[in-house]
Formats: structure tokens, sequence, C-alpha cells
């Protein structure tokens, strides 16, 4: 009786394919304002601020959204976040409907850090919130402050860290659920460039080593070909998403992050969403 013939090897492109997304928004509309008001001069029509957007970001991706303002990056981060409701359509993260804080780290564009709580106190606060016992907390926090490149820093007070210090506490803060899903809404805005460079070279390195899967809104093109696995560029009235864009450059840990920025292949990417931005698909 001939042996019985194995299967080929499953590639890593078709396990991923089979694997349930971690988000998966699909038909969602979002809209603002009923048209009501007390007065007939008061009244306003609705605006749709994401009209039947789907999309789906698998385990270990980095998927950057990009688009001008007004064009809903914002609003659809908030709907994975569960801090927004769909008006039509549905949002699952790993699943289920999305709950804030379960599951998920959330980074804003300002730190927003309990200033009467030093660096430790206020990862403390969070690991608390996620049931790690007191014991230890403190062991946790210095293990958080390491990650993000902080170390000894749990004692000083948040108005004594600079702005990029105080955005990577913003990033341990989030991590201390040890999240499978990390959103971060334009994290490096307020920062000067210099700092902004670094920053994103770290979160970069942090992604990729953990492999936590990132949702990453920005408005600038350099940031989203230096950060993504893959870039949604979005437009606007209403919000939708004009183009899907896969980025191929080196994601591993040890990857020389500021040398990609001075590769042909980064220019070409670089130019290539520049073309998607400026578009019809994207006004």
């Amino acid at each position: 009786m001939p042996a019985a013939e194995l299967p080929a090897p499953r590639t890593a492109a078709a396990a991923e394919s089979d694997s349930a997304p971690v988000v998966a928004v699909d038909r969602v509309t979002v809209r603002f304002g009923d048209g009501g008001g007390r007065f007939r001069r008061a009244r306003t029509a609705p605006v749709d601020a994401l009209s039947d957007v789907s999309l789906t970001v698998r385990e270990g991706e980095f998927a950057v959204l990009v688009g001008p303002s007004g064009c809903g990056k914002t609003t659809l981060l908030r709907v994975v976040a569960g801090f927004a409701q769909p008006t039509t359509g549905t949002a699952r993260v790993h699943g289920a409907a999305p709950v804030p804080g379960r599951g998920v780290g959330v980074v804003f564009q300002q730190p927003r850090l309990f200033p009467w709580r030093t660096v430790g106190g206020n990862l403390a606060f969070a690991l608390a919130r996620h049931g790690v016992p007191h014991a230890d907390r403190a062991a946790r926090a210095e293990e958080l402050l390491d990650r993000v490149r902080l170390p000894g820093m749990s004692h000083r007070r948040v108005w004594e860290l600079s702005g990029g210090q105080q955005q990577r506490v913003a990033i341990a803060r989030a991590l201390a659920a040890e999240p499978r899903l990390l959103l971060l809404d334009e994290p490096f805005a307020a920062l000067d460039a210099l700092t902004r460079e670094r920053l994103q070279e770290e979160v970069r390195t942090l992604a990729a080593r953990t492999r936590t899967t990132v949702v990453f809104v920005t408005h600038s093109a350099d940031e989203a070909v230096l950060l993504g696995s893959r870039v949604l560029v979005m437009a606007a009235s209403p919000g939708r998403i004009a183009a899907d864009l896969p980025i191929p450059l080196p994601r591993n840990a040890d990857t020389d992050v500021p040398a990609l920025r001075g590769t042909a292949e980064f220019a070409r990417l670089r130019a290539e969403l520049s073309a998607a931005l400026r578009g019809p698909a994207a006004r």
C-alpha cells in the first residue's frame, strides 16, 4: 500500500490569510448631527465623518492612517478603541465589540499623565487598573520604562521630563496591560523634529520586537512610510479609505531605522504615497 502523500507545507502568507483579524471594521458610517435644533435657523445638515468604511488589520501589522485634517482618521481610531459608536456598520476587535481599555492600549496626541504623580506612580496606577498585585508594580514599572528607554526614571516628577520623555511614559502606560493592539493618535505631533524622529525609530523597533499590532494616525507621509507595514490613505467629505498601500521595507527588530530614510526604496514609496494623497480618489 503506497504511503499517504504528505500535504505541502503551509506558507506564512497562507497561515496569515486564515487567521482571524485583530481589527475588523465592516461598512462603518459615523454621522454627526441630526439636523435638529430648537429654532429653524439652528438646523444644520448631518455630516458623515466616516462613510461605509471597511478594513481589517491582522496580527503583527503596523497599519498607518494618513490623510488631511477632517478626513475621519481620529474618528475611525475612536471607533476601534470603543470610545465612539458607529451610526451604521460594525467594528470588532479580537472578534468582539470593542470595549475601552480591554486588550487595547491607546496613546493620544498629548501624554495626559497625572502631574501630581511620579513617573512610577503613573505606571502603577495603570498596572493597578489591570490587576497587577501591589508588590509587583514597582518591578513591572521598571520593566516598562526599560522598554521605552527610560531606565531609572520612576521617581522623577512628570514636570521634570521633556515632552519626548513624557510621551514615552504615555507609551509605557499604554503597554502596562500588555495589549495585543496599540492605537496611537498623532503621538509625536507636538514634538520637535529631532525628538519626533527618535521616537519614530523607537516605536518602530518596539513594535517589531514585541510583534504588537498597531494602528497609527498621522498627517505625515514620511512618518507613514517609515513606520507602517501598510498605509491606508483617507479622504474627506465624507471620510473614507481611498487607497491601501503595502510598505515592503525591512521590519526586523535590529533594522537600522535611520539608514532606511536615505534608501532609494524609501524615496520611491514616499513618492508613491504622496501621489496617492494628491490623487483624485483622495480628494
